[in-house]
């Protein structure tokens, strides 16, 4: 294990992802870094369209030939490799849990918690692993020293569990939360800055915003935000859920205090992996969700208290680390931003069909939501499973009704084409 963590640390490379793995896995590892090496003079964009390559990427997934998910949005799979490593820490772990688990599987902690930093651009002791957005979001919500008559400003159309946090405190702690709206999509910054500066009071304590609303996969200004924020002394906790392993960012980037986001969305880690990410400083002042003997310490770990947990999990983010990292994340976003352009655009021409959100590249990546006058998203959403076999998710809410559509790298052109004929005979009624 010694020897691994070592190897761990150096790992830069799709085939250093394989070190847990046999050699066929090693081979189909190498295969894709081969690839990559073919389009490296290649800019983002132009790699973005290159079928052969992302053909090969495609070869790295366990994709199942009786459905095509374009739900990739609330979970994603992992790669080969990935799932292998899992399995064989899952393997050793139970040839003496009480070791195994605790004193080597368990020890790859650190340096998952390191190569999450990297990706993030911080330091790795301002970062904490945990199980998804949720438990990051909610130990910095509840975590908080707010009383009675702070307000918390969000928007209506931020996550259902994070709403449902602020409501807790909301009755316990009697905290107000105001909700702004957002435009649907948004191509102007600016309004969304305003509605915020305009919603703010001298009761204002904490701004909570998407980086990317899961909705209608509209980017949000957050550093605008914040920049203004800060101005009035006021905290900002970004979801960045959708953006982590989607968009090429770096967290500083962002200037926000706190930022949680699911590893097991856009970076294709285990299922039930998260990152919590804070600054320094604000390390102290937040409680921990679940009980630490130093509720009150500056070290990020207080946040990680869980007792026993999947060490076989947590130490197979790696993995999908250097997955991830061989591919290249702008390459990736380019290649995302590229399939949901592809299908939106050719629904857009149909009669009845409609988007709630933007194609311009600044404004949305992956993520798109489409509607067809006369039907409801549960009808569509039916019909596209019950005809097409194509997975996709409904979309409710007061300001957005419509399908969420969300490829995947491993998603084929053709898999496009054919939900977009789908989406014509639909909307042809």
């Amino acid at each position: 294990m010694s020897d691994r963590r070592s190897f761990f640390q150096k790992a830069g490379t799709i085939a250093a992802a394989a070190a847990v793995l046999p050699l066929l896995d090693i081979f189909q590892a190498e295969k894709v870094e081969a690839a990559v090496k073919k389009i490296e003079h290649l800019s983002p964009l132009d790699a973005a369209q290159d079928e052969d390559f992302w053909f090969t990427v495609r070869q790295s997934y366990t994709v199942s030939s009786n459905i095509i998910n374009l739900n990739n949005g609330g979970v994603s799979p992992q790669p080969i490799v990935t799932q292998d490593a899992l399995d064989r820490y899952v393997r050793l772990a139970n040839q003496g849990p009480a070791y195994y688990m605790w004193q080597t599987i368990g020890m790859e902690r650190e340096n998952v918690r390191k190569q999450l930093a990297e990706l993030g651009g911080v330091s790795a002791e301002e970062v904490a692993i945990n199980r998804n957005s949720s438990e990051a979001l909610e130990t910095v919500i509840f975590g908080m020293n707010l009383k009675e008559g702070d307000e918390v400003l969000t928007t209506n159309q931020d996550y259902p569990n994070m709403m449902s946090a602020l409501h807790q405190r909301e009755l316990r702690d009697k905290i107000k939360v105001v909700k702004i709206s957002v435009p649907v999509p948004c191509e102007d910054p600016s309004i969304i800055v305003e509605r915020f500066r305009n919603a703010i009071t001298p009761n204002t304590k904490v701004i909570l915003m998407c980086h990317v609303i899961n909705l209608s996969g509209q980017i949000m200004p957050v550093r605008a935000v914040a920049d203004m924020a800060h101005e009035k002394n006021i905290e900002v906790i970004c979801d960045g859920a959708h953006s982590f392993a989607h968009l090429d960012f770096k967290i500083p980037d962002l200037h926000c205090d706190y930022f949680g986001t699911s590893l097991h969305k856009w970076l294709c880690a285990p299922f039930g992996t998260g990152m919590l990410w804070m600054k320094k400083e604000k390390i102290k002042n937040i409680w921990p969700l679940l009980g630490h003997p130093e509720p009150q310490s500056e070290d990020i770990r207080k946040f990680e208290n869980l007792g026993t947990r999947s060490f076989p999990i947590e130490a197979s983010i790696g993995v999908s680390i250097n997955f991830h990292r061989g591919i290249g994340i702008k390459r990736k976003e380019e290649r995302l931003r590229y399939l949901k352009n592809y299908w939106a655009e050719k629904v857009s021409k149909f009669p009845k069909v409609g988007l709630n959100t933007s194609l311009k590249r600044e404004y949305s990546c992956a993520i798109g939501n489409f509607c067809i006058d006369g039907m409801e998203p549960g009808q569509i959403i039916d019909k596209l499973f019950g005809d097409y076999k194509i997975y996709t998710t409904p979309i409710v809410h007061d300001e957005i009704k419509g399908v969420r559509v969300t490829p995947h790298v491993y998603t084929s052109l053709s898999d496009l084409d054919y939900f977009v004929g789908a989406v014509e005979k639909i909307s042809k009624g």
